[in-house]
């Protein structure tokens, strides 16, 4: 009966939330403000909704319910208990129905965290976040359910498909969902402002927390996502320029503009519009990164559906949502905006051309990405946009943007303040030294490189950004300038990770039988034996490498795997990895050729750890500056 309770909990919301949008629209016309205090309790209610409707689904996949299609599709008996709970967003449905919960979660915790906030402002956040919940909850009833029966139930499921058997299924698509719908917080108070028709100081303030948070999940999702492809998938690499990988970099993109557009209208009155328009167009593209994902218009290891109708309804909830928040700023378009004047050298400068930069790159990426599908949808055959397109632009961009990263930190509102700039500027020859001794490092370990300019140029403006944000005073150390600091030289350090690691990796393939070696970067394999290995729901042939550094010490023991997956009939490489300080020696193993002869693949991964340190700064930044405002309302209270 729990299936049929999650669809009847789904019903109810749509209930609940189209009552509580016509109340707010009664309100809204009339000009009765009471109408909207119905909101609170609404919205609690449909966060509960959301949560059952949801739970219902994962009980019946920790229960084997195969006469749920979805489940029996998506799960199997032998699958471990943690495995199934993941599952349950592990396919379009499901992962549509976590969507919508993670929605109404959002609603109820901001429903309870604006009790301190201007009520009319609040009320109408909760009916723009309505709004989105019924458009979700009618594309899941419509054309989306996941818990269409099927009887008589199959004995046994398909099992989950094995490239998302990984601990990397249980947190990474949570983290993403919770970062796409972090940004419906922000959209709908956007919403709200645009109805009431002023933004000010208080409001911006009150946006800043809830993008911060945003940011943050959707930092730790597009992180984990990069880890899990780097060792579930086998290839070697961290990001391919994927479509569903550029899909959550988009929205991450103007996010991070946005972020720094509240901070200059927080404290100088100005860049409103920015504001407006970025807190829109971020969700609308966590919007179309969903129809990517389920549409099936794009090819992708990571989608989930090939349903044109499913898409199509996608569209459709886009354009519309787009379409009323750019109508109300037309509407609203003559906002009040600040008249500040400030320097061509001056920090709101230095944001203004960050930003910019921010949305040129977020405009290289969407046309990147649906290029080809326009192209295709002309008749004019089949094209492919890869590494070399977005790589040739985004080079220069981001040599752009650390340059203007090294500045701004001393720059300051207004005005330019020269004496900590030359200070600053005299610490780039050291970041040049710096550099140059990391780059050597590599070298002395893969001989088949040179030292080049180029990575020399990047690694060093890293550096520099590193260096001039270094917490040397007291004052620097509060939560608030700490943050910003954090979050720049995190985001140094994963330039470092990914400039060595793309210049100065390596990798070789080799064909070995046990007791014979082959030897990269300075390190040398060792493949001394071949096991059988048997687990949960599938079957492991296993490779014993040991290591050795250049003196012929032992280092390590790596066991890279194949899988035999029964029930879904799928083989899939498991890597073997060693952590060489912030190295990595990688291990793929191939192909059978004869009696435990394998073909494998051997890479040297030069400084990647730094990409993931660099996101986990980033992503505790974002804490801290959640963390901060909390402080910070606490102090203006007392």
């Amino acid at each position: 009966m729990l299936p049929e309770l999650g669809y009847f909990s789904l019903i109810l919301l749509a209930g609940v939330a189209s009552v509580q949008i016509g109340f707010s629209l009664w309100g809204e016309i009339r000009r009765q403000p009471h109408w909207l205090r119905w909101n609170p309790i609404l919205t609690g209610l449909q966060t509960w909704l959301a949560l059952l409707s949801f739970f219902s689904l994962t009980y019946a996949f920790i229960t084997d319910d195969f006469s749920v299609v979805y489940v029996a599709a998506h799960s199997n008996s032998q699958l471990p208990t943690f495995f199934k709970f993941a599952a349950s967003w592990g396919g379009h449905e499901g992962s549509m129905l976590f969507w919508l919960a993670a929605l109404g979660l959002w609603s109820g915790i901001f429903c309870i965290f604006s009790r301190k906030i201007d009520r009319l402002f609040a009320d109408r956040t909760l009916a723009a976040l309505s709004l989105i919940i019924l458009g979700f909850t009618l594309f899941i009833l419509l054309v989306s359910s996941p818990f269409e029966r099927q009887f008589p139930p199959p004995p046994e499921g398909r099992d989950l498909n094995p490239m998302l058997q990984d601990i990397g299924l249980i947190f990474h698509p949570p983290l993403l969902y919770l970062g796409y719908v972090g940004f419906a917080v922000s959209f709908a108070m956007t919403i709200a402002m645009l109805l009431g028709g002023v933004l000010d100081f208080a409001i911006v303030r009150w946006i800043r927390p809830w993008t911060m948070l945003a940011w943050g999940f959707l930092t730790a999702g597009i992180m984990l996502g990069a880890w899990w492809a780097y060792y579930e998938l086998g290839w070697g690499g961290w990001w391919f320029w994927d479509p569903v990988e550029n899909a959550s970099l988009m929205p991450w993109l103007l996010g991070t503009a946005l972020i720094h557009s509240i901070i200059v209208s927080e404290q100088r009155g100005i860049f409103s519009y920015w504001t407006i328009l970025l807190s829109i167009f971020i969700f609308a593209l966590s919007l179309l990164g969903t129809f990517i994902v389920r549409s099936g218009v794009l090819t992708s290891v990571h989608a989930f559906a090939v349903d044109a109708d499913r898409g199509i309804a996608l569209l459709i909830l886009f354009f519309s949502l787009s379409a009323v928040a750019l109508s109300l700023f037309a509407l609203r378009a003559n906002l009040w905006q600040g008249d500040v004047r400030f320097r061509l050298l001056s920090k709101e400068t230095a944001f203004l051309v960050i930003n910019s930069l921010f949305v040129i790159a977020t405009c290289v990426v969407v046309l990147g990405t649906f290029y080809p599908m326009m192209f295709s949808a002309m008749n004019w055959g089949m094209i492919s946009v890869g590494a070399p397109y977005f790589n040739t632009i985004f080079l220069p961009l981001a040599l752009f943007l650390l340059s203007i990263m090294g500045f701004a930190v001393v720059l300051r509102w207004k005005m330019i303040f020269y004496r900590p700039m030359l200070l600053r500027l005299m610490l780039f020859p050291i970041a040049i030294g710096l550099s140059i001794v990391l780059i050597e490092s590599a070298l002395q370990r893969n001989t088949a490189h040179q030292l080049t300019w180029l990575p020399v140029i990047f690694v060093s403006l890293a550096f520099w950004v590193i260096l001039t944000h270094l917490p040397y005073h007291k004052t620097m150390w509060q939560l608030r300038p700490l943050a910003m600091r954090l979050a720049h030289i995190g985001f140094s350090l994963c330039v470092i990770g990914a400039t060595m690691n793309g210049y100065y990796g390596d990798e070789i393939g080799v064909r070995m039988k046990p007791n014979q070696q082959a030897k990269i970067a300075g390190f040398q394999f060792h493949y001394v034996e071949h096991r059988y290995q048997i687990g949960a729901n599938y079957t492991a042939e296993q490779a014993l490498f040991e290591v050795y550094d250049v003196e012929n010490r032992p280092l390590a023991t790596v066991m890279p795997e194949r899988r035999y997956y029964d029930v879904r009939t799928m083989t899939m490489s498991e890597v073997g990895l060693y952590h060489h300080f912030l190295d990595d020696l990688y291990i793929v193993m191939g192909d059978k050729f004869g009696n435990k002869e394998y073909a494998f693949r051997l890479h040297y991964k030069p400084y990647v750890r730094t990409l993931w340190l660099g996101s986990m700064m980033m992503i505790f930044a974002a804490l801290l500056a959640v963390i901060s405002y909390r402080k910070q309302n606490k102090r203006k209270k007392r």
